[in-house]
């Protein structure tokens, strides 16, 4: 496996201003493909629920993904967003869905983040190839996602009507107790994927669906990549550190991520208040190198719903190529991790 040493070639030539508009290396002026495998662009799936910052906030976030040069992301709806509650030390779930009222959630979101699309400098897509297509043009690929499958409720053909709505990419679990899995930060009840997990896996590979297994615990990651015949992505996590971080749950361990990385998978690297600073997130993105290597890693910043994040801004992508290049990772390096390995994976799962 290719680690992080082996692809050092040189060390930084370019200043950020370079990597911005300069006249060498890769520049904004002649795009290069970057990709987001987590993002709540505004907060979108609160629009209605108290607190709701308004619309602007998902323009804003929209205008910055062209300003700072992203070419694609998932647009990610909160499948338990009407159960949580966050505290002073975190997000807990307070209930449980009433038959049927998961789906009309999903329904509501995805009403809301399609209607906002329409006015939105972005484009809803449903294929890898409409990526390249979106970037010629400097319009933003939105692909949709949904992070958790609480609406499910034992019922698989949902995941079809998913599909047709373009949802193309599901996280198994979120804060909520789950009828897929075990998560992180609840204690099991299925001790990893329950038999209706199982059964979502092999229907989500059949569709052409991203398995997601951000949130999801150690044990229901190993049961999804024994059962999985497409490579998964785990969107936004980072290894572990020290316990007493925050976010310390939802970190994970080099077993964890190798396990993520063995189905061919990628990793998105996560700027939340769990790095103590910027730099350190740059630290932590090469520790994920150097345990699962160069091709297994990707961005997850879970914009507009992160805690604390040490990257707020996607105008902050040319200052992140920076500082991975300021690392000594070289060109084909940086844009694996920015969006090449994330292009590879949506080519051999969603085509």
């Amino acid at each position: 496996m290719l680690n992080r040493r082996k692809f050092i070639h040189h060390t930084l030539t370019l200043s950020a201003s370079a990597v911005v508009g300069g006249a060498s290396g890769f520049t904004f002026d002649n795009p290069y493909l970057s990709f987001d495998f987590h993002a709540h662009p505004g907060s979108f799936f609160g629009k209605g629920m108290p607190g709701y910052p308004g619309d602007e906030g998902f323009t804003k976030t929209i205008g910055d993904m062209n300003t700072g040069g992203l070419t694609g992301a998932f647009f990610s709806l909160v499948a338990d967003a009407a159960l949580l509650q966050r505290t002073p030390t975190g997000i807990i779930p307070t209930r449980a869905y009433s038959s049927g009222e998961g789906w009309k959630e999903y329904q509501r979101q995805m009403s809301d983040l399609k209607t906002m699309m329409t006015s939105a400098q972005a484009r809803l897509a449903t294929r890898t190839k409409q990526m390249s297509i979106n970037q010629k043009e400097k319009i933003v690929s939105a692909f949709i996602s949904v992070e958790g499958g609480d609406f499910l409720q034992g019922d698989l053909s949902i995941l079809e009507k998913m599909y047709a709505d373009g949802v193309r990419s599901m996280q198994l679990v979120h804060y909520a107790p789950s009828e897929v899995g075990d998560l992180q930060t609840e204690n099991p009840m299925h001790k990893g994927l329950s038999a209706f997990g199982k059964q979502v896996v092999k229907k989500m590979n059949d569709l052409g669906m991203l398995i997601d297994v951000a949130h999801a615990s150690e044990d229901t990651v190993k049961a999804v990549t024994d059962i999985t015949k497409k490579p998964i992505m785990l969107s936004h996590s980072i290894l572990k550190m020290e316990e007493d971080r925050p976010l310390a749950k939802r970190a994970i361990t080099k077993d964890h991520a190798k396990m993520v990385a063995s189905t061919g998978g990628v990793i998105g690297a996560w700027p939340s208040g769990f790095n103590k600073n910027f730099e350190e997130f740059v630290d932590n993105i090469l520790r994920l190198v150097d345990v699962i290597g160069i091709n297994h890693i990707g961005l997850g910043t879970d914009m507009d719903g992160n805690f604390k994040p040490v990257m707020d801004s996607y105008t902050q992508i040319p200052k992140l190529i920076a500082a991975l290049q300021s690392k000594g990772l070289n060109e084909e390096s940086v844009r694996k991790i920015m969006g090449g390995n994330a292009k590879r994976l949506l080519e051999e799962v969603v085509k």
